[in-house]
């Protein structure tokens, strides 16, 4: 009986010990911190918890075939090393979901796979979208709520895999038929060793592909393109201009012609255009949906929670939580999508150069800075009009109210991660839309007030 080490026990690593057992393997868990909450979750698993800080990983490892990190484990840590050093493969839970879809009676399920630095949730949920409107029952997997493994045992004809690069670092033989790259940025340098491994662990999306498979990237990043260039499987491309998938006369439009109107989507801010063109491009050139169903998804799909999420408009001020923008890049996105910002942002430092961020900084009448980057975010929005430093998100938004005027966007687009003050960007996000919910639960969505700090007294 085959044994493995799966080392961490939160939603991911929970599920791959479930899938383990169910596929007869033994299993062994560790963990960095043993305390309550780990406990009873290993005491529902039935499975005993070693705590990592003691214990011996060379002994543990001896005893197993394989390593299953969760997520939360870097490249560094001292149980990769361990591995590395023993020979023991690790895998992540994608890749035995894949080994195990592999092995299906009836066969296979086609895989898409989704990765970038920004916008993989979005443009994993919009091609689920497409598919469902097309007839194909899908659902987004892998670095979601819901992990490959646990997808694979459900009643589905197709997969989207959304692949952080912590999932895609460790996967040997894992294969998308369809494969799109949105875009490559600094980020998560403090799990990766390097920004050189990081763009490698992303760049196994392709490794795996055959000549019939297709490899799409955005064509206006080099590195992307270059990975593209040397891919096994077709390559093709999206953006705005020069591309496979491109805007022409306000239609987005692909090999075959027009697929839609940007006057047809239900939204259609800039990223929101190409994170489009991106899953259409997945879904129509795989085969496994049409344009008439691109159609009807864009035209009904608003986007996931924390992303550019409209939280309403009060005394003509906007008011929007984008917490999942957890880098510079993904935060300058949303920057380029408003006119006249109220800005706050900053967060938990993951080693990536802020200045990216002000790159629009013209747009911002002004910033104000949280969490344990605040200092940092001041200085990179030193030239904005009015530069604050808030600390925490409540404060922020108490100065926010004050400093917005009718015209003015309020933007929580933190460019950094959130493990300072939350326990996610999900946790973050939701903290901000009941501040908001509190400041203005007196006052109807839309509601015009020449002062509309009074309008909340």
């Amino acid at each position: 009986m085959s044994r493995t080490l799966v080392y961490g026990l939160a939603v991911a690593g929970a599920s791959t010990v479930r899938a383990l057992r169910r596929h007869g393997h033994t299993v062994v868990v560790v963990e960095d911190v043993v305390d309550e909450p780990r406990l009873a979750r290993a005491a529902e698993l039935d499975v005993e918890l070693v705590d990592g800080a003691t214990a011996d990983l060379d002994r543990l490892l001896a005893d197993c075939s394989l390593l299953c990190p969760s997520p939360g484990v870097p490249e560094a840590h001292p149980v990769i090393d361990a591995a590395q050093r023993l020979g023991v493969p690790i895998v992540s839970e994608i890749e035995l979901a894949y080994r195990w879809e592999q092995e299906r009676p009836g066969g296979p399920r086609p895989m898409l796979a989704v990765t970038g630095t920004d916008g993989k949730t979005t443009t994993t949920k919009l091609a689920v979208a497409m598919l469902a409107a097309a007839g194909v029952r899908s659902v987004d997997a892998g670095n979601t709520d819901t992990p490959l493994v646990d997808a694979i045992e459900q009643d589905l004809d197709a997969f989207v895999v959304e692949c952080s690069s912590f999932r895609l670092a460790w996967t040997p033989t894992f294969r998308a038929e369809g494969a799109v790259w949105l875009n490559l940025q600094p980020d998560h340098l403090n799990w990766h060793r390097s920004l050189e491994s990081y763009e490698a662990a992303k760049a196994r999306i392709f490794v795996n592909q055959r000549p019939t498979d297709v490899a799409i990237g955005f064509a206006d990043d080099p590195a992307v393109m270059g990975h593209v260039a040397t891919a096994p499987g077709r390559a093709v491309t999206f953006g705005f201009a020069a591309a496979d998938y491109h805007v022409a006369d306000d239609a987005l439009t692909g090999p075959g012609g027009v697929i839609t109107t940007q006057a047809s989507m239900r939204r259609a801010l800039p990223h929101d255009v190409t994170n489009a063109l991106a899953a259409a491009a997945l879904v129509l050139e795989t085969g496994l949906a049409d344009t008439d169903a691109i159609r009807a998804a864009l035209a009904t799909f608003t986007g996931p929670p924390h992303r550019l999420e409209q939280l309403g408009t009060w005394g003509g001020v906007g008011w929007y939580n984008d917490s999942k923008a957890t880098t510079p890049h993904a935060a300058a996105a949303a920057i380029r999508s408003f006119d006249r910002i109220v800005l706050i942002a900053g967060g938990a430092d993951k080693g990536v150069d802020l200045a990216p961020m002000a790159a629009a900084s013209d747009r911002l009448v002004g910033v104000i800075a949280i969490g344990t980057t605040a200092s940092a975010i001041a200085a990179t929005f030193a030239g904005v009009p009015r530069v604050e430093v808030a600390g925490t998100l409540e404060r922020a938004v108490e100065i926010a109210q004050h400093w917005a005027v009718a015209g003015d966007t309020v933007l929580l687009s933190p460019g950094c991660a959130s493990l300072d003050q939350f326990r996610s960007f999900e946790a973050r996000g939701d903290a901000f839309r009941a501040l908001v919910d509190e400041q203005f639960h007196d006052v109807p969505p839309g509601v015009s007030s020449s002062d509309p700090t009074e309008a909340l007294a």
